[in-house]
């Protein structure tokens, strides 16, 4: 079960190039932007120049995404967290706004629409926080 990093980047959100880089640096582990570039160009029909990957891997690296490391010439880019725990934050993120702006009522309303596999995967984390709630009972028993 996935569950929340220790470590969290400083800004969560990301715009499409961020995040098309970000999942290069995960899919290469620790790497150089011009291994980076050299991913991106393998499309005969995208045009990047290596500058604009070094600003944006400086604005990942700003934002807490990644961390640089200077080897004799070259600068080593490393994501701080995985891409399991990256989705991880993001699901906790957009249940906390959800659950900012709606309530029961609204939610059980939302659940007569939905299609059977989402009403299903409701009745799954409702059985799930059920079993959580009773082992927390069960590790703290009343006297």
């Amino acid at each position: 079960m996935p569950h929340l990093p220790d470590y969290r980047p400083h800004q969560l959100s990301l715009g499409k190039l961020e995040t098309e880089i970000l999942q290069i640096i995960w899919r290469l582990g620790t790497t150089t932007a011009k291994a980076i570039h050299d991913v991106i160009l393998t499309d005969p029909d995208r045009e990047l120049a290596y500058a604009s990957v070094m600003t944006v891997l400086g604005r990942l690296e700003k934002k807490g995404w990644l961390k640089s490391s200077k080897e004799k010439r070259s600068i080593y880019w490393q994501a701080l967290v995985s891409e399991s725990e990256a989705q991880a934050l993001q699901a906790y993120t957009q249940l906390n706004r959800f659950l900012a702006i709606g309530n029961a009522d609204m939610v059980a309303a939302f659940v007569d629409d939905l299609d059977v596999p989402a009403q299903e995967k409701l009745q799954a984390i409702a059985d799930r926080l059920q079993e959580l709630r009773q082992q927390k009972q069960g590790d703290f028993p009343c006297t």
